[in-house]
């Protein structure tokens, strides 16, 4: 029997997001390195300093910086730039990070594919019957994909052991309370070998709401199967931790991959695919949504997102319901409203409006309410300028006045005799300066609202730092 040091113990760390408060910049930056240092020394191995000149420590702290900016597609400055220190600050896993679909070093697996596992006990949060339900569920994730198969024991030995436990308990990776440590597991081995212990001191949920137990649970079952993390953002087994429906859940291609790459094809007569992230330099790439928000820009595809703040280099994809768990994924539509400083997304007939990042009360509405009739069954694209929403649906365009809150008469117009030049499906649109862009496809084009014409095409993923041709 392995002890637990031999083995590789794997935490699902959650770390809140930090909050400003005035202070001075000496004071910033003495937090901000600490913050830093920390943080590469969990995630990126990075070793004491007790023995290490300064010049040493800060030029070990730039390279793991480096690797750790590599890691998530940030601007590998080496530097603690608001972009990073802000990726530092998102829930994620303890596990250090490698990259793509990973195996656990040393590639450890389990020998048997017919696994037991057994729930020693429950939590108070939820009923025994729904943690049971979640458990299955989380290691069903993983047999559909493969040829595992999970036996539930009700005693003795088990190979995987799904315990609910607080604070030291025993295995040298104590946690530490709410909103800390969430939860961990070892790699496949002997003893404690593939067990999963929860923190029972947070508040565990079949919902959005706190820590949903099926998600936390098929992360790391995923470690005890003998997966590390991925680098790719639509990954259950992604280091940071994002909501999804689980009545709907189903792996990324990436973790397909991961997981028969250990293991082999899934035993089903026919094999799974999953979806896969979409990447920025895809020659194909068309967005769902545009959007502004406060200074940046949120270009939507599918379950994700990228963001693009005006002061970084680097554009960050993420997925939607990492900052609004309420939202669905395939947005269609999206505008701001400056005056109100709201934004408001768009899928099917239904809308939401954002402030920053809260939902708005009383939403999702439908978007009648705006004054479309019932043939109008969803946006295509949205943008306000000067008091006036603009909708464009199929190859035409609705004109909302926003004070009045109706439609202005005359309305629906073509879309190119409003526009001249855009005799294209508009995908989505966005107001930059005295332009709006509207992007169709894989291109955009750039129609300036002084001389009322197109004086500009382009490809879309240029917005994306994509250079390639």
């Amino acid at each position: 029997m392995l002890s637990p040091k031999t083995l590789l113990p794997l935490f699902l760390l959650c770390m809140p997001l930090a909050k400003s408060f005035p202070v001075t910049s000496e004071q910033v930056e003495e937090k901000n390195a600490k913050i830093v240092e920390n943080y590469l020394r969990k995630f990126y191995h990075l070793p004491s300093n007790q023995f290490r000149s300064a010049r040493k420590n800060t030029t070990m702290i730039a390279e793991k910086l480096k690797e750790m900016q590599r890691f998530f597609g940030l601007a590998e400055t080496g530097k603690p730039d608001v972009g990073t220190l802000e990726m530092m600050g998102k829930p994620r896993c303890g596990v250090p990070d490698t990259g793509d679909f990973m195996l656990t070093p040393g590639n450890p697996k389990w020998t048997h594919t017919n696994l037991t596992y057994r729930i020693i006990n429950s939590t108070p949060q939820l009923s025994k019957a729904a943690v049971e339900a979640a458990i299955e569920k989380a290691l069903q994730v993983w047999s559909v994909a493969s040829p595992l198969i999970f036996t539930k024991v009700s005693k003795g030995d088990a190979d995987i052991n799904v315990a609910f436990v607080q604070r030291d308990h025993g295995d040298n990776s104590p946690f530490d309370g709410p909103n800390g440590i969430l939860a961990h597991a070892f790699q496949p081995g002997q003893g404690i070998g593939g067990d999963a212990h929860f923190d029972s001191e947070e508040t565990w949920t079949q919902d959005s709401r706190n820590y949903n137990l099926f998600l936390v649970a098929a992360h790391e079952f995923g470690h005890s199967l003998g997966l590390s993390h991925s680098t790719d953002p639509g990954a259950l087994m992604y280091p940071n931790y994002a909501y999804r429906e689980p009545n709907t859940y189903s792996l990324s291609q990436d973790d397909i991959n991961g997981i028969q790459t250990i293991y082999g094809l899934s035993s089903n007569p026919v094999q799974p695919t999953g979806s896969s992230t979409p990447t920025a330099c895809d020659p194909h790439l068309r967005y769902d949504a545009i959007t502004t928000l406060r200074g940046e820009i949120y270009f939507f595809k599918d379950k994700y997102f990228w963001r693009r703040h005006p002061q970084l280099p680097e554009v960050d994809l993420n997925v939607i319901s990492l900052f609004w768990p309420f939202l669905p994924s395939g947005i269609q539509a999206a505008y701001e409203d400056f005056d109100k400083d709201l934004v408001f997304l768009f899928k099917g007939k239904q809308f939401w409006a954002l402030n920053g990042y809260d939902l708005q009360r009383g939403y999702p509405k439908d978007i009648s309410s705006y004054g479309f009739p019932s043939t109008v069954q969803a946006i295509d694209a949205a943008v306000s300028y000067r008091g006036k929403t603009y909708f464009f649906v199929n190859n035409q365009v609705w004109r909302y006045d926003n004070q009045r809150r109706s439609m202005d008469p005359g309305y629906p117009k073509s879309t190119p005799s409003t526009f001249p030049g855009i005799n294209c499906r508009v995908d989505a649109v966005f107001l930059q300066d005295s332009f709006f862009l509207f992007f169709s496809g894989p291109r955009y084009y750039a129609f300036n609202l002084n001389t009322h014409r197109v004086t500009g095409v382009a490809r879309s993923n240029l917005w994306l730092n994509c250079r390639q041709r």
